[in-house]
C-alpha cells in the first residue's frame, strides 16, 4: 500500500488528517482474517498491556482523565479512545498495528499520555496531529509494536463522577527544604483539581523562631503571611493554600493521603505521635530516601511507617533537587505505589472493591510477598478510588514529571543505596581521578544496589526500575555528579580530612545520609558473612573508618 509521506508537512496542516484517512481506507480492504482485534492496546495478549503506565494498577478509569473537545465518531469511540489511539500512532508508526482495527465494544482502559515533556496527545481527529515519519511505512503483520515507556507530563484533567461526593484531603508531614517544595507541588495540585481534592493543605512544620525584616517570628506564621519558608527554602513564593501548622495531630486530622517528608532519624518518634489519631482508610507516601537496617533485617522506610501506622505507604524517589523543582526547573520522579487489593476497582466502574467473588477481599502482601499482617482498612467508595491516576494527578506539574509504577522495593533501594555510591563518586573526584573513573565506580554500584535487591527482596524487585526510572539511574547520576553526599566526600579528600570532620563543620547540624547508610548496610552485611560479595560497599565502609585509602578504588576493577 502506497503512504503519504510528510516531507513537505508543515506546508499543509491537511495532510495528517489525509494520511490518517489514508490509512483507515486501506484497512477496509484487508480481509478480516489478517486484522489485528480488538484494539492493540487494550488485548491483553500483546505486549502493550504490560507497559507501564499505560494500564493502571488499579483497573480501568471511571472517569476520562481529559474533557475531550473531539467532534463526534461515526463509530462511536469514547474520547479515551481516541485519545489513547492518537498517543498509540504517535509512538508506533507502523501502520500494522492501526490498520483494521476493530472498534472496542466498551471504552478501552487506557490512560496514556505522550511522552515529556511535550504533553498530552491530542484527540483523533484534529487536524494538527503531527506524525512524524522516518521511513516509508510498509504493511507487515509479523512485526511487532514497539515498546515505549509512558511517562506524565502534564496534570491530568480530571473529572469525577457524583458518585464520588467527598474528596480527598492532602497533610505534608514535614517542611525542610524538601519537604516545603513538595508541599508546593501538591498545594498547586489541589488548587487546579477542586473536584478530587480539598483545596487547603495542611503541612505540618516543626516550629521554630525566625528573624524575618528584623523581628523575631515563629517559622508557621512566617510561611502563612509571607507565603515563604524564609528558613529551608529562601526566597520562593508558596502557594496560599499551603497551611503551616505546628501541630502534627490537627495536621493530619482527616487526611486521606499522608505525604512523609522530613529526616528518617525521626520517624520512630513521628509514628508515635500519628498512631491512632489519623483515619484508618488513611494511605501514605514516604518521599523520605533511605532504609531502617539493624544487624537483624533491613526494612524499607515506607513499610516501616505502614506497619506502624497500620496503612499502606508508597515511596516517592528521583533524580530531585528540592532548590531545582521549587525554582520550576522541569525534572522527573519516580512514584512506586502498589495498590492494596481492598482499594482496587474492578473494570465496570460500579465503584464496588475488587474482592474474590464472595463478599472478600484479596490479602494485600509486602515486599517479601509475605501476607501482611495488618488488615487494611478500604477506602470508603464515596471517594475517588486511590490508585495510580489519583497519585499521578496529585504529583504532576509542568515541571515535574511523574512515573507510576508498583515497585516499592527498586524505588525505595535505589533511593537509599545510590548514597554510599555516591561518596565513593566524591572520594574519587576529590582525589583527582577523571569523570570516566567516576562512571566506573557509578555502574559498580548500580551493580551491587541490583545484586543486593535481588538478594534480599527476590519476590517482588523488578531490576527495570533501577535501569529505567528517574528513581534508578537518574537519581544515581545526579546524587554522583551534584547532590551533598558526592559534594562533600569530595570536600573531604581535598581538605585531606576525614568526611565526618567536613559533616561537622559544614552541614551546620544536619547528618549526610551516605555515611549512616554505609555504616548499616556494611555492618547488616558482615551479620551475614557476606561483605566480600558487596566490594564497593565495603571499601567505601573502610574508607570512612580510615582502614582503607582511597588509591585501593581501582583495585574492585582488576580480575585476580
Amino acid at each position: 500500500m502506497k503512504i503519504l509521506r510528510l516531507a513537505d508537512y508543515k506546508k499543509s496542516p491537511n495532510i495528517p488528517r489525509l494520511l490518517l484517512r489514508t490509512i483507515f481506507s486501506a484497512a477496509c480492504s484487508i480481509p478480516k482474517s489478517c486484522r489485528l482485534s480488538p484494539f492493540p492496546c487494550s488485548t491483553p495478549d500483546l505486549p502493550h498491556s504490560s507497559c507501564r503506565n499505560i494500564h493502571s494498577h488499579s483497573g480501568p478509569s471511571r472517569y476520562p482523565v481529559l474533557k475531550a473537545k473531539a467532534r463526534p465518531s461515526p463509530e462511536a469511540r469514547t474520547c479515551r479512545q481516541s485519545r489513547a489511539f492518537s498517543s498509540h500512532l504517535l509512538n508506533n508508526p507502523n501502520p500494522d498495528h492501526h490498520c483494521g482495527v476493530a472498534p472496542s465494544p466498551r471504552p478501552t482502559p487506557l490512560r496514556c499520555r505522550n511522552l515529556d515533556p511535550l504533553g498530552l496527545a491530542p484527540p483523533l481527529g484534529y487536524s494538527n496531529i503531527a506524525v512524524s515519519l522516518a521511513a516509508p511505512l510498509t504493511l507487515n503483520n509479523k512485526q511487532q509494536p514497539s515498546h515505549r515507556r509512558t511517562t506524565h507530563s502534564q496534570s491530568a484533567k480530571m473529572t469525577v463522577p457524583d458518585s464520588f461526593p467527598h474528596k480527598h484531603k492532602v497533610a505534608v508531614i514535614g517542611s525542610g527544604n524538601w519537604g516545603t517544595t513538595v508541599g508546593k507541588v501538591i498545594a498547586e495540585s489541589t488548587s487546579e483539581h477542586p473536584d478530587v481534592f480539598e483545596k487547603d493543605v495542611q503541612m505540618w512544620v516543626y516550629e521554630e523562631k525566625v528573624r524575618v525584616d528584623g523581628e523575631t517570628r515563629n517559622l508557621t506564621e512566617v510561611i502563612n503571611t509571607k507565603h515563604q519558608n524564609t528558613k529551608y527554602l529562601e526566597g520562593i513564593n508558596l502557594p496560599t493554600n499551603l497551611i503551616a501548622n505546628p501541630s502534627i495531630e490537627d495536621a493530619v486530622k482527616d487526611a486521606t493521603i499522608l505525604i512523609f517528608n522530613f529526616p528518617h532519624e525521626f520517624i520512630n518518634n513521628i509514628c508515635r505521635q500519628l498512631k491512632g489519631k489519623i483515619l484508618p482508610y488513611a494511605r501514605g507516601v514516604s518521599c523520605i530516601k533511605g532504609v531502617t537496617v539493624t544487624d537483624d533485617k533491613i526494612e524499607l522506610i515506607c513499610e516501616f511507617i505502614g506497619e506502624q501506622l497500620e496503612i499502606y505507604c508508597g515511596a516517592l524517589s528521583g533524580a530531585n533537587i528540592a532548590s531545582e523543582i521549587a525554582n520550576e526547573n522541569w525534572c522527573e520522579t519516580t512514584i512506586a505505589y502498589n495498590t492494596p487489593p481492598c482499594d482496587r476497582h474492578v473494570a465496570n466502574g460500579n465503584g464496588q472493591a475488587n474482592g474474590n467473588g464472595n463478599g472478600t477481599y484479596e490479602e494485600h502482601r509486602d515486599s517479601r510477598g509475605q501476607i501482611v499482617k495488618t488488615k487494611l482498612t478500604p477506602v470508603p467508595e464515596d471517594y475517588p478510588p486511590l490508585d495510580h491516576e489519583v497519585l499521578h494527578t496529585l504529583f504532576s506539574r509542568p515541571y515535574f514529571t511523574v512515573s507510576m509504577v508498583s515497585d516499592v522495593v527498586g524505588v525505595s533501594l535505589g533511593g537509599a543505596l545510590k548514597n554510599i555510591v555516591a561518596i565513593a563518586c566524591g572520594f574519587v573526584e576529590g582525589h583527582g581521578w577523571n569523570m570516566t573513573a567516576k562512571t566506573a565506580v557509578m555502574r559498580r554500584g548500580m551493580l551491587e544496589i541490583i545484586q543486593f535487591a535481588r538478594e534480599f527482596y527476590p519476590e517482588t524487585i523488578q531490576p527495570a526500575t533501577l535501569w529505567e526510572e528517574s528513581a534508578g539511574w537518574g537519581d544515581m547520576i545526579v546524587s554522583c555528579t551534584a547532590a551533598r553526599n558526592w559534594r562533600y566526600s569530595k570536600m573531604a579528600v581535598e581538605r585531606g580530612v576525614s568526611i565526618q570532620e567536613i559533616e561537622r563543620t559544614e552541614l551546620n547540624g544536619q547528618k549526610l545520609q551516605g555515611i549512616s547508610t554505609s555504616r548499616e548496610v556494611s555492618s547488616f552485611l558482615r551479620a551475614r558473612g557476606i561483605e566480600d560479595k558487596y566490594p564497593l560497599f565495603k571499601l567505601v565502609d573502610g574508607i570512612l573508618d580510615g582502614k582503607v585509602n582511597v588509591n585501593d578504588i581501582p583495585s574492585l576493577f582488576r580480575k585476580n
